[in-house]
């Protein structure tokens, strides 16, 4: 069953979400980040071109011809095929494939319209029998 883990307070969600893929391809696992649209997606993949400062973070959309070998995938479209460890969803709803994941990462600003669509995730994941865990960003 899907490992759920919730951040929430994120002063800044594209860097949660890099930060996130840095640490998960250190662990080597494959990552799939799914956008709320195409203006986001270019977004992180720019802050990932620099994120880390030192370092580089294989990414690619999930049309590139590159996308099966490449360990992060950043991109809008509500599929997924092929593999992959964890989802970090930054889309506004419940992805239909985050059950093919073994993480999922929801991560939520202090934002209004963000926080009630979280608590909606929240409820939704738990009334389907998922063990949730949350983490919040501001208490650090």
């Amino acid at each position: 069953m899907t490992e759920i883990d919730f951040y929430t307070h994120a002063a800044d969600r594209l860097h949660v979400a890099a930060r996130l893929c840095i640490k998960a391809c250190g662990q080597g696992m494959r990552v799939r980040v799914l956008t709320a649209d195409a203006a986001m997606t270019t977004r992180l993949d720019q802050l990932l071109w620099t994120s880390p400062a030192t370092g580089f973070i294989p990414h690619c959309r999930l049309a590139s011809p590159l996308a099966a070998a490449t360990p992060v995938i950043v991109d809008e479209s509500p599929e997924h095929s092929g593999p992959a460890e964890l989802l970090i969803n930054l889309h506004g709803g419940q992805p239909a494939f985050f059950r093919r994941f073994a993480r999922l990462a929801e991560i939520v600003s202090s934002e209004a319209e963000e926080v009630a669509a979280g608590r909606q995730k929240w409820l939704y994941y738990k009334q389907q029998g998922y063990t949730l865990r949350a983490h919040n960003l501001s208490a650090g």
